[in-house]
């Protein structure tokens, strides 16, 4: 589950980390009181307009159709409803967006940092996540911050250094003075960076995150560390531990169609192939998406009916599936362990009658217990679904019908 900049920033704050405060803004009203009340706090007619979306990219990225970007300077009250006006409710397109975009529906409107001091501000770029090759946790972090981090990593990966952190014995305090000494720190910057670390950490403990990034992570004109960006990403099967952070969850920023398969307690993310996949089992899902590979074809989806595929599950799955228009074939590929195929075969009968018409080709593989009871349910139906036992004849099925 990932979170909006406002909001990751927030749970920065509450763990420890200093953050650029903002205020977010709904209507172009909502971002002139944001303003108006940052200036009673820092005394600043300044103020950024940040789009809120979840992707990165945001300060390249464009309104569709215009030259605005989505992350601007406002330098007073006119040009903060005139910014708002054009971002909100229009399209942000982005690298990570793809041309397709995002809606904007949200405007974070936040105090400038980069105000002039005694020192130039410097941005600095640092990330934690799990490095599941070493089974342990990694700061990624730079000393070249900022919108061009991709670049910096592929031009000059000598300036982006890790630090691996064991889970067992958690962050250690030299490890945080390592981090602020090879980000070239010194003085009260060095200080404040080590509590950064430690409160970026305790964020990524203490939500169960997959993701904590901070980019830029700012070195300001009086030698403070703060959070600019923020994202953080949540770990779904924690969430039951935290419905606090499950209740950020916005849903406007979900494909309407897995937000369906939630509701209907299916595990479904939506890929780019034209193979639908139905299955029980992630790890069945794993190698039935190899197969479909193999066979020609790429998955649609990965989509987890999980143990009790009855009908009324299989007949939601079909539905979910038909709804991509690239889908062109569809495979069910269901272990007989928990459920007997026999019962699987007749809810999938029962489904695909309620449907009405299925205007692509099904193949059924069934293997497991009453495999073969189930297989002749299937091929006794008269409907239009091929059967099959081995992987083997279900690729060669996919193949055919990929192949008309």
């Amino acid at each position: 589950m990932n979170l909006h900049e406002y909001q990751a920033k927030e749970l920065l704050k509450r763990y420890g980390a200093a953050i650029q405060e903002g205020i977010v803004a709904e209507t172009p009203e909502q971002a002139v009181a944001a303003a108006q009340e940052l200036k009673k706090l820092y005394n600043s007619d300044w103020v950024v307009v940040k789009s809120q979306i979840h992707a990165g990219g945001r300060g390249k990225g464009t309104i569709k159709g215009t030259e605005q970007r989505g992350v601007q300077l406002a330098k007073n009250h006119e040009q903060v409803k005139e910014i708002a006006t054009n971002i909100l409710g229009n399209i942000l397109v982005t690298k990570q967006t793809g041309p397709a975009g995002r809606r904007v529906n949200k405007v974070l409107i936040a105090q400038d940092v980069y105000y002039p001091g005694e020192a130039e501000p410097k941005e600095y770029y640092l990330s934690l996540l799990l490095d599941r090759a070493k089974g342990m946790n990694v700061f990624i972090y730079s000393a070249e911050g900022g919108m061009d981090i991709e670049e910096v990593a592929e031009r000059t990966p000598e300036k982006v250094f890790k630090e691996w952190v064991d889970p067992k014995v958690g962050l250690q305090d030299f490890q945080c003075r390592k981090i602020a000494f090879n980000l070239g720190l010194s003085g009260q910057a060095f200080k404040d960076m080590v509590k950064f670390v430690r409160a970026v950490y305790d964020t990524y403990i203490g939500c169960d995150a997959t993701l904590v990034e901070i980019n830029p992570c700012l070195k300001t004109s009086d030698n403070r560390i703060i959070a600019v960006d923020g994202k953080i990403s949540l770990d779904d099967n924690a969430l039951y531990r935290h419905p606090e952070l499950e209740a950020l969850k916005d849903k406007n920023e979900q494909d309407p169609i897995e937000i369906e398969a939630e509701e209907a307690d299916l595990n479904y993310v939506k890929l780019d192939g034209n193979v639908g996949c139905m299955v029980n089992g992630a790890g069945l899902a794993m190698a039935t998406m190899d197969m479909i590979k193999l066979s020609g074809g790429e998955p649609a989806n990965f989509l987890d009916v999980g143990g009790t595929a009855n009908a009324e599950r299989v007949e939601k799955a079909f539905r979910i599936i038909l709804k991509d228009p690239n889908v062109k074939a569809i495979l069910v590929n269901i272990f007989g362990g928990i459920v007997r195929c026999d019962r699987v075969a007749q809810g999938i009968v029962d489904a695909y009658k309620s449907i009405g018409s299925i205007p692509v080709p099904i193949i059924v593989r069934l293997q497991g217990t009453n495999a073969e009871e189930g297989k002749k349910i299937i091929d006794d139906s008269g409907l239009k679904v091929r059967g099959a036992i081995l992987l083997k004849e279900a690729a060669e099925a996919v193949k055919l019908a990929l192949n008309g």
